[in-house]
């Protein structure tokens, strides 16, 4: 199966930019799951330097400059990804084996201090967006993750109440929303759902980074789906020892697997924000995105 990735962001200014420095993470990274076979990043106006590397995680980012005065700056990323079905049935049947894993044990193995427990380590701490869970928190976690019980299971079944105790309401939050106001609300966006979950459990001991990428989404039957209708979607990353990482999605209530294109990771939304800037102006700005995920070909 390959997508083809469309994804349009333009900053209108209110006055014109002299000058403009960005970190773009529009690139998705290669993983065992998928392979990236083209990318393409065009800017307007030109850009005069743009440089490209990976970040400390290991997502692509390019840096760029704008020193041409300008209203807007429009920025389009387009990838076209290939889903390796053979990779995603190989992680089916690993999983099947997590059930054997209990919450106590994966806490137990945490404790050697082996260079892949090491690494996943960094994610089992507060972050930059996200802080030190509350009690109730963490006992609304505990609530499925109990010591003698499959770690998995437990985790599905968090996954399960997030989405059915939470609401999706957009325009309810922003990333200077507190986590504990969307737990209090139970509402927000897949990003707020997402840094709910890894705060909770991290409270519980356990590693849990932030995805960044996208996901397909199929119109009704019958309808026509409709060019840039698509969105920028979040999801969670749970490390268990001995196996690896593994993806939950609460905002959709499964396990991401073809449909989900995966961008970066990192320990919260501000590590893996497709865009972040510096602009030489002044006045307000107004952002319009446009992302559309297309099926190519199956087999």
């Amino acid at each position: 199966m390959i997508y083809s990735i469309y994804h349009s962001t333009r900053f209108y200014y209110q006055h014109e930019v002299g000058f403009s420095h960005n970190l773009i993470r529009l690139q998705p990274r290669n993983t065992l799951t998928q392979e990236v076979i083209n990318f393409d990043l065009t800017i307007e106006p030109i850009a005069a330097e743009i440089e490209g590397y990976d970040d400390f995680f290991g997502n692509h980012l390019h840096h760029l400059l704008v020193r041409e005065p300008h209203m807007m700056l429009h920025v389009v990323a387009q990838s076209r990804v290939k889903i390796d079905f053979d990779a995603l049935e190989k992680l089916k049947e690993t999983r099947q084996r997590l059930v054997d894993l209990t919450y106590a044990q994966a806490l137990e193995r945490m404790m050697f201090l082996t260079s892949d427990i090491i690494e996943a380590k960094q994610f089992q701490l507060k972050s930059p967006l996200l802080p030190i869970a509350t009690a109730d928190i963490v006992n609304y976690a505990l609530v499925s993750i109990r010591p003698e019980r499959s770690l998995h299971e437990g985790i599905m079944e968090f996954m399960e109440r997030i989405f059915h105790d939470f609401s999706f309401v957009s325009g309810f939050s922003d990333l200077s929303t507190p986590v504990e106001t969307v737990f209090a609300e139970k509402k927000g966006v897949c990003q707020d759902f997402a840094h709910f979950a890894l705060t909770a459990l991290r409270g519980c001991g356990l590693c849990a980074r932030y995805m960044s990428g996208y996901i397909e989404t199929i119109p009704a039957e019958g309808a026509e789906k409709l060019f840039g209708t698509d969105a920028s979607h979040a999801w969670f990353s749970v490390f268990f020892p001995g196996f690896g990482w593994f993806d939950f999605d609460p905002t959709n209530n499964m396990i991401p697997a073809n449909q989900h294109i995966v961008l970066g990771y990192g320990r919260d939304y501000g590590d893996i924000s497709p865009m972040q800037g510096v602009v030489v102006g002044s006045g307000v700005s107004h952002l319009n995105v446009m992302v559309n995920v297309e099926r190519e070909t199956n087999r």
